[in-house]
């Protein structure tokens, strides 16, 4: 039976059922995700995610998480339910143990023990040789992060389509409606192209007539503002720190092209076909690039394989040159290929234009 929701999702229970599927209650069975990282991380889990929830609807569903994910959620088609936690740790819970546990978060040792230690009646998790009393599949190393989280779940019998990226519409528009959006930031130093260089591209973008903002988190203000100052940008041309997860998903879908290293906004441009140029260092665009649209997104990658942790600008990162970045947009932007509109999901013409793409070595 669960094979079967897992492949039909809701119209297979309704059909079945004769009418929508069962509504969890309180007394119900829960399932906890445990997936506490980032923007990124988190959109890149969701095909696994919906295919939970569809094989599971008689199930209570919670995330382990950030709080602030409750608005990914809704945008994913997902009950907003988190357990607000941060890392591979144990979210707080009240009631019986779960009835399934699903480590979505990483290999372990220490994100199986902290699902382990809610007692669930069934954990799912990639097997680690810490832990040999909890069983599951090998990992497997340099499968794109999609398919990581695709295949740990089919592994259990419930189907993922690792193509199933795309989000709603956030219920409120962009207030920059066809802006280009440039994101200077990145979670950590490995990943951040020079601001110098963003500021170049910001000032060509401008140049070409495209209202530019610069985004990035509350810590990344004053990267963004250098950005824009260096760009000549105007100062409300910064947004960085001033907007909601939701605020940012509408930003992006109704943007004209996205520029950015290896962050969470450029999983938002997947989610929501919008052209984008990325940058790439430590870590391969095979495994963190987007998984769909080659077309409509152009991935620099100097095949770096530095610590994607580290302190410093990955050498590879480095040896992506403005004048490389320039190129890709000129080519990005000066092609059409139809997009989904992020309002109705029908074929429309790019906001600006779109899109040739893969992966390039500069």
């Amino acid at each position: 039976m669960r094979r079967s929701l897992a492949r039909g999702g809701y119209r297979a229970v309704a059909a079945a059922a004769g009418g929508p599927p069962p509504h969890p209650r309180p007394g119900d069975p829960a399932l906890v995700v445990l997936r506490a990282l980032g923007l990124g991380d988190f959109l890149t889990a969701v095909p696994a995610l919906r295919a939970l929830h569809r094989a599971y609807p008689g199930h209570r569903f919670r995330l382990a998480a950030p709080a602030r994910h409750a608005d990914l959620l809704a945008l994913a088609g997902l009950p907003p339910h988190v357990l607000p936690t941060e890392g591979p740790r144990t979210p707080v819970w009240k009631g019986p143990p779960p009835e399934l546990a699903v480590n979505l978060h990483g290999r372990g040792p220490q994100s199986t023990a902290a699902l382990r230690a809610l007692g669930p009646d069934r954990l799912w998790t990639y097997a680690h040789p810490d832990l040999p009393d909890v069983p599951g599949p090998c990992w497997v190393s340099g499968q794109h992060e999609v398919d990581v989280w695709c295949r740990l779940v089919g592994e259990y019998g419930v189907t993922a389509d690792p193509a199933d990226l795309r989000l709603a519409p956030p219920s409120e528009r962009s207030r920059r409606p066809g802006a280009a959006v440039v994101h200077p930031g990145a979670a950590f130093p490995a990943r951040r192209w020079p601001e110098l260089r963003f500021a170049e591209v910001a000032r060509w973008l401008t140049d070409r007539g495209y209202p530019v903002v610069v985004t990035g988190s509350r810590e990344e203000h004053q990267l963004a503002t250098r950005v824009a100052r260096v760009a000549g940008l105007e100062p409300d041309a910064v947004i960085a720190g001033r907007t909601s997860l939701t605020r940012l998903a509408a930003l992006v879908a109704e943007a004209s092209v996205v520029v950015c290293g290896d962050t969470g906004v450029g999983h938002l441009a997947t989610a929501y076909a919008t052209p984008s140029v990325r940058l790439f260092g430590p870590v391969s665009p095979a495994q963190w690039g987007p998984r769909i649209d080659g077309l409509r997104h152009v991935c620099l990658w100097a095949q770096g394989r530095g610590d994607p942790w580290g302190t410093r600008p990955d050498p590879g990162l480095l040896r992506i040159t403005t004048r490389d970045v320039l190129l890709a947009l000129e080519e990005l932007l000066a092609r059409d290929v139809p997009v989904p509109s992020p309002r109705t999901g029908a074929t429309a013409r790019p906001r600006s234009a779109a899109a040739s793409g893969g992966q390039r070595v500069p």
